[in-house]
């Protein structure tokens, strides 16, 4: 009875962390989706890098790194810049 009852309550929080992860605000087209897959894959691996960042103690190494955040900081902030242009239409 007792895994049964957990069964319930694991269940119960998946429909939860479900229904908070998928916005109110309508269907998503495949576009906009390939662009949150994009966007994602950008922020993970700026957080990979900034772990390797904090781990490097090589003065070439360390600067390949912070070159390439900034590259992906780069590439981050076009996808803020389309973000606005089109909530403001």
């Amino acid at each position: 009875m007792a895994r049964g009852w957990e069964s319930k309550s694991v269940e119960q929080q998946q429909e939860e962390m479900a229904e908070r992860s998928n916005p109110v605000h309508g269907p998503v087209s495949p576009g906009e989706q390939q662009r949150n897959r994009k966007r994602e894959g950008l922020l993970l691996s700026r957080r990979r890098l900034t772990q390797q960042l904090q781990a490097a103690d090589k003065p070439l190494h360390r600067q390949m790194l912070e070159q390439a955040i900034a590259e992906l900081d780069r590439q981050l902030s076009s996808f803020k810049q389309v973000t606005d242009r089109t909530s403001q239409k």
